[in-house]
């Protein structure tokens, strides 16, 4: 999606062919005396998806407002495209592409004029902007949209919309934000596909995302965050790997039941973790605890064996604290 009308010299470091697109050490933000984020360190490599997850208040947003430059640094050392986000700010946003939580289209208009306008206000125009607005329709599939107005289309439309919007300037960095909170499983699908595409076209995706298969399926590497802090980072497989086990055997008791059996379960996995509904044996193989379990004349109403998935280790590294 690149055209030469639109090419410009940019910083080395920066440059298509590789290395880190973003740097961060000890990266730091205040408000007043709450300590939003917390002398945290990642680095983001060209063509890469990397995601940020963690529970309300970690320290998601305003790490991601630092990288858009939307936000200043309070403290440490930040490189965004081989720019310094304080004194280049304008320059770097230029070359991002935005999707926000919330879809901010002008919903009186049609799909080809909310494109247009936001290619205007990049400076493209002329026959470059009509072949920009008709390849990414084609990309998000909505080109047999282009005349309707936004306000009647589906939630994954405006999502889709919403991307292509965000793809009009050719953007080195594409940073989207919860991209598919609210939608339902098969517009979660189209959007990973066309998310995934992007990705081979080597475009740099930064994420944040409540959704623990989302991460799995679209991030390279990603940090979870808690307290304002990176607790962990890695590939999915690698986090489930180190703080998870092969397996997860769920049992479920007769309701007052379950307190009566958890000390028969001791030695049955690597570790056990008792939830109110249910109890959770993590282990390196699953039917072989179930048969345990069998041996041991105890009988749950329902047992389910299932591979451990980042939200085990999202949940042992956060914990299953409710935040507001």
């Amino acid at each position: 999606m690149h055209n030469q009308e639109t090419a410009e010299v940019r910083p080395a470091d920066a440059a298509s062919g590789g290395g880190d697109l973003v740097t961060a050490r000890g990266l730091t933000k205040r408000f007043d005396d709450f300590v939003a984020v917390d002398e945290v360190d990642f680095s983001i490599a060209h063509g890469e998806a990397f995601g940020f997850l963690g529970p309300n208040g970690a320290g998601k947003t305003s790490t991601m407002r630092m990288i858009a430059s939307v936000s200043p640094v309070t403290e440490g050392h930040l490189r965004v495209l081989g720019m310094e986000p304080a004194s280049q700010g304008p320059e770097i946003r230029a070359r991002l592409g935005v999707v926000p939580q919330e879809d901010t289209l002008d919903t009186e208009l049609t799909v080809n004029e909310n494109l247009y306008i936001y290619g205007r206000y990049f400076g493209i125009g002329g026959t470059v902007l009509k072949e920009r607005i008709d390849e990414l329709l084609d990309f998000v599939q909505l080109t047999e949209r282009r005349d309707s107005r936004v306000e009647p289309l589906s939630g994954g439309m405006k999502r889709r919309l919403t991307i292509a919007r965000a793809l009009i300037n050719e953007p080195d960095v594409l940073i989207l934000d919860e991209p598919t909170t609210g939608l339902d499983p098969q517009a979660r699908h189209v959007l990973w596909d066309r998310l995934y595409r992007l990705k081979q076209r080597g475009v740099t995706l930064i994420i944040t995302t409540h959704y623990m298969d989302e991460a799995e399926q679209l991030c390279d590497r990603l940090v979870v965050m808690d307290q304002a802090k990176i607790v962990a980072e890695g590939s999915p497989k690698a986090l489930i790997d180190q703080y998870s086990t092969r397996e997860v055997v769920e049992l479920r008791f007769a309701v007052g039941s379950q307190q009566n059996v958890g000390h028969l379960l001791d030695d049955l996995a690597q570790r056990i973790e008792e939830l109110p509904d249910r109890i959770l044996l993590y282990t390196h193989n699953g039917d072989d605890a179930v048969g345990a379990v069998h041996e041991r004349g105890l009988n749950p109403e329902s047992i389910v064996v299932r591979r451990s998935t980042l939200e085990d280790v999202f949940l042992r590294l956060t914990g299953r604290r409710l935040i507001d």
